[in-house]
């Protein structure tokens, strides 16, 4: 294949963690993205061309582990014809195994099916006849162990049990939000799924890689001291939220406020924000489902604020509510559109109020 950057869509399992994983070997500039089904996956396209067009370099939209629908590769194939028609130079393949995508692989040309292969297989074999896989020693044992679990083959395969523990790593490493935190997801992913396969071939290797998941957390998130698990994440959260404070800052009748969207544990890590960074007055975090989490330093009253947005409550400092008719969102700018809404919504109403009493 020519040079070209990959923008890599796959799904949020072992198997689609495990395909990127497999690609981290072949001598391309490459982006992870990931994504569940339904609404997600156009999210995430979308989200691939807009970068597309961005970087404006010949590019690859690889997807792997992910069944499209009719119309989702009909959108896609005319959006990809559309750049291709206005002097971009795009490729698009995907490689999945979910018989539910056959009606598209009988019709696109870049839609490969195999049922009989875990998608992180059919990206290895892939990649050695088309990638350059410049592959370690660990990796061939490691991708049979996937394609093993995947497909559920208990009897086929000595190292099952150690493929479920991987599964597990993978469903147990949520420390880190995707939406918000997307590239830093997937880094502590993909080097907790590496150096789990570096333990291929210990003894009673599954039982090693069971009690090692604690300490290898630890070491992602661990600085210049170690501490606590829960320690060590609300640091390494709060800088991430920090780097992040000229794109994620709003503001509300004057008070500087950060939105965050599904980082959770907001006692520790707003606290801990509004600790670091005490220009700001607020932190609100905003669930899937819509419920908010605000806090605050004595600067304003949260339980104000969660009133007037959702009819909420609580203390000065510490109050939540929920959004009625708040959408899920799988990028973040999205979800920053909607409470925007909100908020420049009940400034407004406030403000006729106000300018209607002095009136009277």
């Amino acid at each position: 294949m020519k040079t070209r950057e990959i923008h890599h869509l796959s799904h949020t399992d072992l198997d689609g963690y495990s395909c990127q994983l497999v690609m981290q070997y072949t001598p391309y500039t490459k982006y992870n993205y990931n994504a569940n089904y339904g609404a997600e996956v156009k999210q995430k396209l979308e989200l691939i061309l807009d970068n597309i067009k961005k970087n404006n370099k010949a590019a690859m939209i690889l997807i792997s582990d992910l069944n499209l629908t009719a119309d989702e590769s009909k959108w896609l194939t005319h959006e990809v014809k559309k750049l291709n028609e206005n002097k971009y130079d795009l490729e698009l393949l995907l490689l999945d195994h979910h018989g539910s995508g056959e009606e598209s692989a009988n019709k696109y040309e870049w839609y490969y099916l195999d049922t009989e292969r875990c998608a992180t297989k059919i990206v290895y074999d892939y990649a050695k006849e088309h990638f350059g896989l410049n592959e370690p020693e660990w990796l061939e044992k490691y991708v049979d162990v996937v394609n093993a679990v995947d497909l559920w083959k208990q009897e086929e395969h000595e190292n099952f049990e150690y493929g479920k523990v991987c599964m597990r790593l993978v469903t147990d490493t949520r420390e880190l939000n995707r939406v918000m935190f997307p590239e830093e997801d997937s880094r502590y992913k993909l080097t907790l799924l590496e150096e789990a396969a570096s333990y291929i071939n210990k003894e009673d290797a599954p039982i090693y890689l069971d009690e090692k998941i604690f300490f290898m957390k630890k070491e992602f998130f661990k600085r210049d001291k170690n501490d606590t698990l829960d320690n060590l994440v609300t640091e390494y959260v709060v800088d991430l939220l920090g780097k992040l404070r000229q794109t994620h800052t709003i503001y509300y009748k004057g008070y500087r406020g950060y939105l965050s969207y599904g980082v959770g544990n907001t006692s520790i890590i707003g606290n801990g924000f509004l600790t670091k960074f005490p220009e700001y007055d607020f932190i609100v975090d905003v669930s899937s489902r819509g419920t908010m989490s605000l806090r605050a330093n004595n600067q304003v009253s949260v339980s104000q604020i969660s009133k007037e947005w959702a009819n909420g409550g609580g203390h000065p400092n510490a109050a939540g509510g929920r959004i009625q008719g708040f959408k899920e969102q799988f990028v973040y700018d999205k979800v920053k559109q909607q409470i925007e809404k909100i908020i420049n919504d009940k400034e407004s109403i406030a403000g006729k109020l106000e300018y209607k009493n002095e009136e009277e």
